[in-house]
C-alpha cells in the first residue's frame, strides 16, 4: 500500500521524508559528546519508539541530548481520500504491533485534513525557551496528542493544553511560534539533517566531539541502542 510522497517501511521503521530545496544550515551543535534524535512528531515509526528514546536519554544523564526536527512533510498537501486513510491506518497498525505504542482512529472520521508536519516541529523549537533540558517531553506530547487524541496540530489551540501542562505561558509561546524567526530556525533544522545525509525518521546520532555516530536508521529498541554506543564508546577509549 502505497500514496505518492509518503514512504514508511514496515520492516525496518522508517519514514523517508519529503524532498526540500537546498539551502545551507547555520545550525551547530556543539557539546562534547551528545545524543541527537532526528525526528518528526507527525512521524509514525518515531510515536513508536518513544519509550525506547526515553530510556536511552535517563540512561546516559551525562550526555547531551537533543533533537533536529526533521519535517517529514513540511506543507503537507496530500489529498486527504480514502487513499491516504488507508495508507495511515495500515502504518499505524504496524507501529502498533511492533512498539505497543497506542493510535486513535477518528481522525479518519474527518473530512478535511492536511498532514502539514512543519508546524509540530516548529512547536519543538518554539518549546526550547522553556524546554532545554527536557524538550523530548514536549516532543512527546505533541505526537501523543495527535496519534492518540487525533487533534490537529496544524492549529494553534492544540498546543494550549501542552503548555498547560509544562506550565509554559500560551501567548509568550504563540508569539515565538507564529514569528519568522522561530520559522527559520525551524527549516534550518530541516535542512542539517539533510545535509547530515539523513534519509528517514527516527535516526539517532552519538556526537564525540565533531564525530557524528549513526546509532540507527528506523525504529530500534533501547537495548540496541544501548549496545551501539558502548561499542563507540569502547573504541573511542582504545584510542585515547
Amino acid at each position: 500500500m502505497k500514496v505518492e510522497n509518503q514512504s514508511c517501511d514496515p520492516e525496518t521503521g522508517i519514514c523517508a521524508p519529503a524532498e526540500l530545496a537546498e539551502s545551507p544550515s547555520e545550525i551547530k551543535k556543539e557539546a562534547d559528546k551528545e545524543i541527537i534524535y532526528v525526528g518528526d512528531p507527525m512521524c509514525s515509526w518515531c510515536w513508536g519508539i518513544s519509550n525506547h528514546l526515553k530510556a536511552l536519554k535517563e540512561y546516559y544523564p551525562e550526555f547531551g541530548f537533543s533533537i533536529i526536527v526533521g519535517g517529514l512533510r513540511p506543507g503537507g498537501g496530500e489529498a486527504w481520500d480514502d487513499n491516504m486513510k488507508a495508507f495511515l491506518r495500515h502504518h499505524w497498525q504496524e507501529v502498533t504491533a511492533r512498539s505497543g505504542q497506542p493510535f486513535g482512529y477518528q481522525l479518519f472520521e474527518r473530512e478535511e485534513f492536511n498532514y502539514d508536519t512543519e508546524p509540530s516541529c516548529r512547536a519543538v523549537v518554539a518549546s526550547r525557551q522553556w524546554m532545554e533540558d527536557n524538550e523530548l517531553a514536549f516532543y512527546e506530547a505533541v505526537s501523543r496528542k495527535f496519534y492518540v487524541d487525533n487533534e490537529d496540530p496544524t492549529e494553534s489551540e492544540f498546543y494550549r493544553s501542552i503548555c498547560e501542562q509544562f506550565d509554559i505561558p500560551f501567548d509568550v509561546f504563540l508569539a515565538i511560534f507564529e514569528s519568522d524567526q522561530c520559522k527559520y530556525e525551524t527549516h534550518q533544522e530541516f535542512q542539517l539533517n539533510r545535509q547530515w545525509g539523513v534519509r528517514g525518521y527516527p535516526t539517532v546520532l552519538f556526537k564525540i566531539k565533531d564525530q557524528l555516530y549513526q546509532i540507527n536508521h528506523g525504529y530500534t529498541e533501547f537495548d540496541q541502542m544501548k549496545s551501539v554506543i558502548e561499542k563507540i564508546l569502547k573504541e573511542e577509549n582504545q584510542l585515547a
